[in-house]
């Protein structure tokens, strides 16, 4: 009978060590902090850049009123400053990036205008607080295209102008010129999202006539080369793939080599986040969700290898909080 109780209690020794570990390995990890609100007025489909300790956020639409004004926001005092406003139309669903020191935003969208679609290109300068129009974007006047910065040189492509689109154009801030660059290989898309690491890009996300798409592809500037980084059913992440990749007006960002998605419509809005590892090819889903409420067309941006998700949209109410993303810190509900 001693044997038997021996041997019964050793198993559930095993049973709750093995349950721990079970429990260990399928937690979740990263902690989302809420900060000092956005300043200016709710919106969604804003823009937003990073150069260096500052991030940068603006236009965008209240649902009322196209918006040009611009704020800086300061982390290390989590501390919004209004900065000069835009000179140009109003506009929402915009590409921005920084390059070089400087920030840079072009096409969009705005319904008040004869012809909705845009094609202007400006250039912001931190250091005289001042605007500069450059060169128009070449491409077909459009909105909810992906912009990024490699090598020197800004990109635009995808996105809508009555057709949906997958071409692909190179800007040279030195002599303020566009070039146009070889076309995404995969799907015409709008709405997608695009992250950089290790000087390359990677495009995902996004639909095609109102259908959500599941190619994934890497951009490499140096010949200009498009790789298809897609996963198929027969591989063994792919269950989490497709959950990561079927959405749109999500964001992206990328901190110490690994890229995120998060937010967007995903059949409804969602709060969900999934991390890429591109040495591994692979997509993991133990990720902490959005804290803030579920939303698309919000902001995502990284300052001191910190990420932060902003502003954005559920149906008709818009937000002007903002929440930052700490990938290696362990999650606490209370902060």
């Amino acid at each position: 009978m001693r044997t038997k109780l021996l041997g019964y209690l050793s198993a559930i020794l095993l049973l709750s060590i093995t349950s721990c570990d079970e429990s260990t390995d399928t937690s979740e990890y990263g902690n989302w902090v809420k900060q000092s609100d956005f300043e200016g007025v709710t919106r969604s489909g804003a823009i937003s850049f990073s150069i260096g300790n500052y991030a940068y956020v603006g236009l965008g639409s209240d649902g009322d009123d196209y918006l040009t004004d611009f704020w800086r926001f300061d982390p290390s005092k989590n501390f919004w400053q209004k900065m000069a406003s835009f000179p140009g139309v109003g506009r929402l669903s915009t590409v921005s990036f920084s390059l070089d020191g400087k920030g840079y935003l072009g096409t969009g969208y705005n319904d008040d205008l004869d012809e909705e679609e845009l094609d202007d290109f400006w250039e912001y300068d931190p250091d005289t607080d001042a605007w500069t129009q450059k060169a128009d974007f070449p491409g077909s006047k459009r909105y909810a295209a992906v912009g990024f910065a490699l090598e020197g040189n800004g990109y635009i492509g995808t996105g809508y102008d009555g057709n949906y689109l997958k071409d692909f154009w190179r800007y040279d801030p030195t002599s303020d010129s566009w070039t146009q660059a070889v076309s995404l290989y995969g799907s015409k898309r709008e709405s997608a999202t695009a992250f950089v690491i290790n000087g390359r890009a990677y495009i995902a996300t996004g639909r095609n006539n109102g259908v959500y798409l599941y190619d994934f592809w890497r951009f490499d500037p140096s010949d200009e080369s498009w790789t298809d980084l897609t996963l198929y059913d027969e591989d063994d992440t792919y269950e989490t793939y497709l959950s990561a990749i079927s959405r749109y007006n999500g964001v992206s960002f990328s901190v110490d080599g690994l890229g995120y998605l998060a937010t967007g419509i995903s059949d409804s809005y969602t709060s969900s986040v999934y991390s890429y590892d591109p040495d591994a090819n692979e997509w993991e889903d133990d990720i902490t969700a959005f804290e803030g409420s579920s939303r698309s067309n919000a902001v995502a941006f990284v300052v001191s290898n910190k990420a932060y998700i902003a502003t954005g949209r559920n149906s008709s109410q818009r937000f002007d909080d903002i929440w930052s993303f700490d990938p290696l810190g362990e999650y606490d509900e209370y902060d």
